[in-house]
């Protein structure tokens, strides 16, 4: 027994012994494994400097992921884009923040005017990302193998390199080439044109014979490089339309037939082209470059008629192609080109003696061209319209509108048309949605889309016709159209298209108010406006009618809105719509009462001679004064009215606060400025300064009693407001401070009203004094009464205001019988108050304790 400590000592010795060796072993084999490891990659990178195959042997590994072991590759991410995920797919591909690029390109296509060129290049050589998800980010890996070979990620970087120095060579180049080409033979033609080198025959050919040499060139590479024999294709087509415009419009070489004949043989063969190719490089440098024809050989065409001919031809074969193809680049680019050439003729160019059939003519060529290229793929692929889709169409819709509406206008016959001209716009959209609905060729949203637009049109005739305000009823039809589907019909993109169209409304009818009715405030003009009976009054009721129509919608919670997700932008406009309605509705009347005393005040003028013998002009100026107080008026009846439908019916809380903020506005506007103004009016009725040339009666004294009615309501509404539960607010206080407030103020009015009346306009000092006095007497027995010291504490205030007017004011002005009077009162009044606080001090510290 006494050996066992001893053995056990032993025993734990080589124990230990045992755990030093294994440690040590372990520690060798870790040490072996790295070498190999090591070795094997050494091993890896010889074999791929010699170009020899390497055997990849797996080595169990943790997952793993590193960004650079994968090259990225340069796509359009169609994912956040906002015009063709050019400037998206670039801050992917960079690794950097979107808005960044997108301001860099802002700037360079304000500053240096290259972005713009640039990304169209861009657009058309990048490829489209089905998903950026999928295209340019790569996904960590889950498999719990790799390549013994792999290197750090540093590694990967020249494929990255590869990449870029691929898309730069293989897209971008050939496409700057054609157009540095194309621009080179406009120069070259131009300047032999200029300094008469050659003559026109041999441009035109030379010209011919270099789109012929390229477009054979182009042909021949069909079959091995077709990236690269499209874009010399396409620029051969561009020529070819370059000279045989210049051959018929500057060289008088091909008659009107021939050169009709050439330009729909080229356009064809670029359409064919395109569509064999299956590339839009084709259509979009051999079609929309063409357009550049007339403005790179000559900077003022003549020939209008052959300009807008020569680009009908090209439109008509973009709309061949929107039958197989839906080529967004190609279709956008035409359309705002036409567009573009035409904006830039008609300010400048247009006569109506000469140009006006034809430019009506073609007008309706270039909308109806484009309204069936916007349609055309659409409808016969059955696909849905997206947001770009109508806005395109709306575009086309609009500029051709307004176009033609101009046009007719400048006409002496075709000013009379313009309701007729309108309507016609909307059975032709009728006949469409017509066609769309028997057929069944488009989707239901595109059939209450055109429908939309047929109501538009239809509404708008009318006014219109009246010489309305067609500009605002549109976009304001428009706006309530596009919410009504997005709301009944579940089209989130049409609620949205709507809200931009509500703010144009909206900045436009401000703009119809402005000029419409403050004209005849500045020159005497014979056409007079007739209160609420004139087209601007009907214009400012349909556009309200049109809110109120969105805020029923709005309102109605089976139709939720696109914004849900949004939550503090659904706030928002659920307030912004109700309140551009009560606005506008406002608004309305205003303008109408502001207008009706303008022109009173116009007609007042009477041209009299000052003592000098020169000619001046009078107004009746009581007439603006009496037009702020029916404003002032006014304004306290629409937020006394709207406060009793709120408290009533709506119950909304939102409404109730802005409307409570907005009476007390109004009051404070009327205790300053509307007292003011009437004490201006009592003052030329005691004077009778003009009343040789104005009738200046005793309505200058009572209109401030038609006043205090409207004043009066608005205060009964303010009350009404802060006793509903709904409000959820504790305005008591702030009641009574206004109440009060407005009360001395509209008294102390009165008594300077009524002294001046009586002819005892010096007494009103003396008669102030004593009246303040009095008023904070009654308050310190309400405050005591209804235990409100802060009724108190006003009194206090209003009486420290009465002796600081009584020592600094009164005593310099008052006889020795006033000073007596007053002070004696104002005495007694301080003695009353001082005994009504120790009389009833018990419930005031009872009050301050509670």
């Amino acid at each position: 027994m006494t050996n066992k400590p001893d053995q056990l000592d032993e025993l734990s010795e080589k124990l230990k012994i045992l755990l030093k060796r294994q440690e040590a072993f372990s520690k060798e084999v870790n040490e072996i494994r790295e070498e190999i490891i090591q070795l094997k990659i050494s091993e890896t990178i010889k074999h791929q400097k010699k170009g020899e195959p390497v055997k990849e042997e797996p080595v169990k590994e943790q997952p793993t992921y590193s960004p650079g072991s994968v090259s990225k590759k340069l796509y359009r991410d169609v994912d956040h884009r906002i015009i063709g995920g050019v400037c998206s797919g670039l801050a992917d591909y960079l690794d950097i923040n979107r808005a960044l690029v997108r301001i860099l390109w802002l700037f360079l296509t304000i500053f240096f005017g290259i972005g713009f060129l640039v990304y169209f290049i861009l657009w058309i050589a990048i490829p489209k990302a089905g998903t950026t998800s999928t295209s340019q980010k790569p996904q960590p890996s889950t498999i719990t193998e790799r390549p013994v070979h792999t290197a750090p990620s540093t590694r990967s970087m020249p494929k990255v390199s590869i990449d870029l120095e691929k898309f730069i060579g293989e897209n971008l180049i050939n496409k700057i080439g054609i157009a540095i080409l194309i621009l080179g033979v406009a120069i070259g033609t131009k300047y032999t044109i200029e300094h008469d080198l050659i003559s026109p025959l041999t441009r035109v050919i030379l010209g011919y014979l270099v789109g012929l040499g390229l477009l054979g060139f182009g042909l021949k590479l069909k079959e091995k490089y077709e990236n690269f024999s499209a874009v010399l294709v396409s620029g051969a087509m561009a020529i070819m339309y370059f000279m045989t415009y210049a051959a018929y419009s500057f060289y008088g070489l091909f008659p009107q037939t021939i050169t009709f004949i050439f330009m729909v043989i080229f356009t064809v063969f670029t359409v064919i082209a395109a569509l064999n190719y299956n590339k839009q490089i084709i259509a979009l440098i051999g079609l929309v470059g063409a357009y550049a024809v007339p403005f790179l050989l000559s900077e003022d065409p003549e020939n209008v008629a052959v300009l807008y001919t020569y680009m009908a031809i090209i439109n008509i074969g973009i709309l061949v192609i929107a039958f197989k193809k839906y080529w967004k680049l190609l279709y956008f680019s035409s359309f705002v080109l036409t567009w573009l050439i035409f904006a830039s003729w008609y300010p400048s160019k247009y006569e109506v003696a000469e140009h006006f059939e034809l430019a009506l003519t073609f007008i309706f060529i270039f909308f109806a061209t484009f309204y069936t290229t916007f349609l055309a793929f659409k409808l016969l692929q059955k696909e849905k319209f997206e947001i770009t889709d109508i806005l395109l169409l709306l575009s086309n819709s609009f500029i051709f509108y307004g176009f033609g509406y101009a046009i007719l206008d400048g006409h002496e016959i075709g000013s009379q048309l313009l309701g007729l001209f309108t309507l016609g716009n909307g059975i032709l959209h009728f006949i469409v949605g017509l066609i769309i609905y028997r057929q069944k060729l488009g989707d239901k949203n595109l059939f209450y889309f055109v429908a939309g637009l047929v109501l538009v049109f239809i509404t708008i005739a009318i006014p219109v016709q009246l010489d309305g305000n067609w500009v605002t009823l549109l976009w304001v039809g428009e706006a309530a159209l596009l919410f009504w589907i997005g709301r009944t019909k579940n089209i989130p993109v049409y609620e949205k298209i709507s809200y931009p169209l509500m703010a144009l409304a909206l900045i436009s009818i401000f703009q119809d108010w402005s000029t419409d009715y403050h004209m005849n405030f500045f020159n005497n003009s014979e056409e007079k406006i007739t209160p609420l009976l004139n087209i601007h009054f009907l214009s400012s009721v349909l556009f309200i009618a049109a809110f109120g129509f969105i805020t029923f919608l709005n309102n109605n919670k089976k139709y939720p809105s696109a914004l849900i997700s949004h939550k503090e932008l659904l706030k928002i406009v659920s307030f912004s719509i109700p309140a551009i309605l009560l606005g506008t509705l406002y608004l309305a009347f205003r303008v109408e009462i502001e207008n009706y005393w303008n022109q009173l005040y116009t007609d007042s003028n009477i041209a009299m001679n000052d003592p000098y013998g020169q000619s001046q002009q009078n107004f009746n100026y009581d007439l603006l004064k009496f037009k702020t107080i029916w404003i002032l008026n006014y304004s306290l009846l629409f937020l006394s009215v709207f406060s009793f439908v709120n408290i009533k019916k709506l119950k909304n809380r939102q409404f109730g606060l802005v409307n409570l903020g907005f009476n007390t506005i109004a009051i404070l506007v009327f205790l300053t400025q509307g007292l003011y103004i009437l004490s201006e009016l009592r003052e030329s009725y005691l004077e009778q300064t003009l009343a040789i040339y104005y009738k200046v009666g005793t309505f200058n004294i009572g209109i401030r009693y038609v006043s205090f009615a409207f004043f009066t309501l608005a205060i009964i509404a303010c009350y009404n407001y802060i006793r509903q539960e709904f409000m959820k607010v504790d305005y008591k206080r702030e009641f009574d401070l206004l109440l009060h407030i407005s009360i001395i103020w509209i008294a102390s009015s009165e008594l300077i009203n009524v002294m001046d009346l009586s002819g005892s306009s010096e007494s009103h000092k003396l008669g102030l004094s004593i009246l303040w006095g009095i008023y904070s007497l009654l308050l310190i027995i309400l405050g005591i009464w209804k235990n409100k010291k802060h009724l108190r504490i006003g009194a206090i205030g209003l009486f420290g205001m009465t002796l600081i007017k009584l020592f600094f004011y009164d005593i310099s002005h008052l006889d020795t019988i006033s000073k007596t009077i007053i002070f004696v009162s104002l005495g007694i009044l301080l003695l009353i108050i001082s005994f009504l606080y120790n009389k009833f001090k018990h419930l005031i510290i009872d009050e301050i304790e509670s």
